[in-house]
């Protein structure tokens, strides 16, 4: 089992970049695979072709806000993370074909993401055996990370937009990754479909870490992006996906 996680400020094509990182996998019988979506504004389930509601599957925030406001439970006695795992696992796991999904969904009061964080923890050690790769989407702030969701990461991918700020937020992941203690074994820089190819040259001498290269604008994907439909069903030729299998290749994956 590999855990990878993609991180990135909002807009650089991160989520995009999640979803082609699965069709790749797919396409190579690398299922089962399992996705989590740390992210709040909740788009790799929609980036998959899964509607969580119409499914009927809950995100951890919501089974925490059902557990401990709605209910009024408590934390006494027994950790959070034991009391709800069971209906984590019962209604937060989307069960596919092909990939499994998770989400935790937005804050379940204001400014903690600690017992829904607590829970995913819970959750994932007990999930990650079943899967061949587990493929995190991580929201910029790296709360989650912080709070070691996972202390135990294959490959970093940091998906950089067309500003000065990805670049101080590569640097400012890299730290974080050490000070809080996560292991990893790459930390790979990617430019998002935004990012000037002018800039590609000094990416790896700003940031310190190793760069993939680029993801190509595709019409294709914004389309289907903009009208909510599965990236998984772009054409094997699509540019963008052609690219990121690319810059998987360079990572180490095979084509």
């Amino acid at each position: 089992m590999k855990t990878l996680v993609t991180m990135g400020r909002g807009g650089t094509g991160k989520t995009s970049f999640v979803a082609m990182m699965m069709k790749f996998f797919i396409s190579q019988d690398d299922a089962p695979l399992l996705l989590v979506d740390v992210d709040p504004d909740q788009n790799l389930a929609e980036m998959v072709g899964v509607d969580l509601e119409q499914e009927g599957v809950n995100t951890i925030a919501e089974l925490v806000t059902e557990t401990f406001i709605q209910k009024g439970g408590t934390t006494i006695g027994i950790p959070p993370s034991k009391r709800i795992e069971s209906t984590v696992l019962e209604r937060g796991l989307y069960e596919g074909d092909a990939f499994d999904l998770i989400a935790v969904g937005t804050k379940w009061i204001e400014g903690c993401y600690c017992l829904p964080d607590a829970a995913l923890k819970g959750a994932l050690a007990t999930l990650t055996k079943n899967y061949r790769y587990v493929l995190i989407d991580s929201p910029a702030g790296l709360e989650h990370l912080n709070r070691k969701i996972t202390t135990q990461v294959n490959d970093i991918f940091d998906v950089m937009g067309p500003s000065h700020k990805s670049f101080e937020h590569v640097k400012r992941a890299h730290r974080i990754t050490h000070e809080v203690g996560i292991a990893y074994d790459h930390f790979y820089v990617v430019g998002g479909c935004l990012f000037p190819e002018e800039l590609e040259p000094i990416v790896q001498e700003k940031t310190g870490q190793s760069y993939l290269g680029k993801i190509c604008f595709d019409h294709q994907v914004q389309e289907r992006v903009i009208a909510g439909k599965s990236l998984l069903d772009c054409p094997d030729d699509s540019p963008a996906y052609c690219s990121v299998k690319s810059l998987l290749a360079r990572a180490g994956y095979r084509k």
